[in-house]
């Protein structure tokens, strides 16, 4: 039966790659992603924000010009926010707590019998390779890729030990300078290459500890950043969430080595659109950039991910494809898109059938126009991880539009209700406010009813803290969800 199926998809590939060839060049793939990459890190959304802006000064300019040329959706969001469940989930189109996906912390290597995007791609004849950061545990492996050239771990800043193709090999300079080398020889090699290319290329910018090149360590000097209402909110599971509130200034200091390593990397995605446009490529490549979560920088008086808060979920979400012309230029979206997304739609773009297993949807339409059939809801989970200094909790949520509820399972007590269009920085829980029992009543029977149709479990292969479950632990009452 295996062999059989195996069979059948590879017909099926085949009969698609060559109706795609029969009817237009199946376009070349650069998707790029950074790592705790807020949404609002970005220039064009500081513009765009006005008086809200957190950063006015952030300059990035080559993400701007992809948000000018292509599309910017104004809603993504990913369904874990953390590192190593994000990345499975780009790769895998699957929910974490999927068996085919099996990442559900910071700590296990990514399963290599997994089927993904670039496993999919392969097949159907495109040349796969992997730049930058992997991050999955300690895993050398980069299963699906037929190329790579990345690291270990988080690696470093400097003069970061890099494997190329298996083999360890030394560089220097800034880690996503090199990455950027890298990419840049794989795009320029397929030039005499007839076959269509897929290139995922990851930047550990801006993850901690934050270290710019030397071309930006005294970029930003002196900048402070706007305060958010939210910044004396903590999350409702810390010790003490209802703290006395203190007076904030309008302004305060901010972590600036953050954003000289955004403004960097921006001058490497300039690189980067350069080299597609020197090698002709540029007319028919798919460019999609994003991160792997989002991060705090002070909101919710925390300066993590990890959580279900806005600041968390949300990340920057940016796509370009010359060849679908000017219904595709310029455009903004603000339909809720998700990481669960990214394989179905890589895939849709090549001709290739996305496996019925895959729990994302193709944003392809909504590149050109709109789709009232789009999710209105959508579910939200995290594992908590034997992670020194972590205290972020077991979370599941649903989000709408316009509204979003966070359980705390074991932890009934701190389950939260917002009105994201009344209060879009999440500080009134309206969980027991009798006036949002309407919205409370809808909110959890769509919690509900996603978590049953996407089989939603704590999967085996968590990595949990070695207390998980004893008392003083955040497991709480476990026999209530």
């Amino acid at each position: 039966m295996k062999h059989t199926l195996s069979l059948i998809t590879g017909l099926m590939l085949a009969t698609a790659a060559s109706l795609h060839a029969a009817d237009t060049p199946r376009p070349n793939i650069l998707f790029i992603y950074t790592d705790d990459q807020s949404y609002d890190a970005l220039s064009i959304v500081q513009k765009e924000q006005g008086e809200k802006g957190r950063f006015p000064w952030l300059k990035t300019p080559n993400l701007d010009r992809l948000a000018t040329e292509g599309v910017r959706f104004r809603n993504a969001f990913v369904m874990n926010s953390l590192c190593s469940p994000s990345r499975a989930v780009n790769l895998t189109g699957l929910y974490n707590h999927e068996r085919g996906n099996g990442i559900a912390s910071n700590f296990r290597p990514f399963p290599v019998n997994n089927v993904t995007h670039a496993t999919l791609l392969r097949d159907a004849g495109y040349t796969t390779a992997y730049v930058g950061k992997w991050h999955m545990g300690s895993q050398r492996e980069r299963p699906g890729f037929d190329h790579h050239a990345t690291y270990v771990g988080h690696g470093r800043y400097q003069n970061c030990p890099y494997i190329v193709d298996g083999k360890d090999t030394p560089t220097k300079g800034w880690v996503d300078d090199v990455a950027t080398d890298y990419a840049i020889e794989f795009i320029n090699k397929q030039r005499t290459s007839a076959k269509p290319w897929s290139l995922v290329l990851g930047f550990k910018t801006p993850h901690q500890p934050w270290e710019p090149p030397v071309r930006a360590k005294d970029l930003y000097a002196g900048k402070l950043a706007r305060t958010v209402p939210n910044v004396n909110t903590p999350p409702i599971y810390w010790p003490n969430p209802g703290r006395a509130k203190k007076p904030v200034p309008p302004a305060m200091p901010t972590n600036l080595g953050y954003f000289r390593c955004v403004n960097a990397m921006d001058e490497c995605v300039g690189r980067l659109l350069k080299a597609l446009d020197q090698s002709g490529f540029a007319p028919n490549t798919l460019v999609i950039f994003t991160s792997d979560n989002g991060f705090y920088l002070g909101a919710h008086a925390t300066g993590d991910k990890r959580s279900a808060y806005e600041e968390s979920l949300r990340v920057p979400f940016l796509v370009r494809y010359p060849a679908l012309g000017d219904k595709a230029r310029g455009r903004i979206v603000d339909e809720m898109v998700l990481n669960l997304d990214l394989a179905p739609s890589l895939l849709d773009f090549a001709g290739v059938p996305a496996p019925p297993e895959m729990q994302g949807r193709s944003w392809r339409p909504l590149l050109t126009g709109d789709d009232p059939s789009w999710r209105k809801s959508w579910f939200y989970e995290y594992f908590m991880e034997d992670q020194k200094g972590t205290r972020v909790p077991d979370i599941t949520a649903v989000r709408t539009a316009d509204a979003k509820l966070i359980k705390y399972p074991g932890h009934k007590q701190w389950t939260e209700l917002f009105d994201l269009k009344a209060d879009p920085y999440e500080m009134r829980n309206l969980i027991n406010d009798p006036a949002a029992a309407e919205l409370k009543a809808k909110m959890l029977a769509e919690h509900d009813r996603l978590s049953k149709e996407l089989g939603f479990r704590v999967p085996p292969f968590v990595s949990r803290p070695p207390n998980w479950g004893k008392p003083g632990s955040l497991a709480g009452d476990l026999s209530d969800p």
